[in-house]
């Protein structure tokens, strides 16, 4: 049995309100935007991601990214887990990323995580998708029980949570 109903149509477009952004699924082809961004606040984004994810490496490389968001892209293509880059509209900067995941801990049927670049942390950009994206689960995803990680409950406490059987 999938995590999502087998007729689920994933959105491919989201506007976040109050903004010129969207969000849409990451692709491959966005290597060139994704890169500079996540390393460009990698130590904060390891300080969320690491311990769980182990990721973004001190090492990443451009090579790494680009297999990493191949492997996003055909994991969204399969309605295995969904990676959605937020964008300016001329998809031009990529400024942070949604991810919806299959539960790896037990009490969800839907695990959401999300960041900003550094340079909006605690701005605008940030309240702005801080509000969308639990009310954008709520009404456009199947989940009875999302949880959103870091914000509904601590990485800590998280990792602490058994794996579902």
């Amino acid at each position: 049995m999938s995590w999502l109903p087998d007729d689920f149509v994933h959105p491919v477009h989201v506007s976040v309100p109050g903004t010129e952004l969207h969000l849409r699924p990451i692709r491959e082809a966005d290597t060139a935007i994704d890169y500079p961004a996540v390393m460009g606040s990698r130590e904060r984004l390891w300080e969320i991601f690491g311990p769980a994810w182990a990721w973004p490496s001190e090492t990443m490389t451009y090579e790494e990214d680009r297999v990493d968001l191949l492997r996003h892209e055909k994991e969204i293509a399969a309605h295995q887990s969904f990676n959605y880059a937020l964008l300016d509209e001329a998809e031009t900067a990529l400024l942070g990323c949604v991810y919806i995941d299959p539960p790896e801990r037990t009490g969800s049927d839907g695990e959401v995580a999300w960041w900003v670049v550094d340079e909006h942390v605690g701005g605008e950009v940030e309240r702005a998708l801080d509000t969308l994206v639990p009310r954008w689960i709520a009404a456009d995803w199947p989940f009875q029980q999302p949880r959103c990680l870091g914000r509904d409950i601590s990485w800590q406490d998280w990792l602490a949570l058994p794996r579902p059987a």
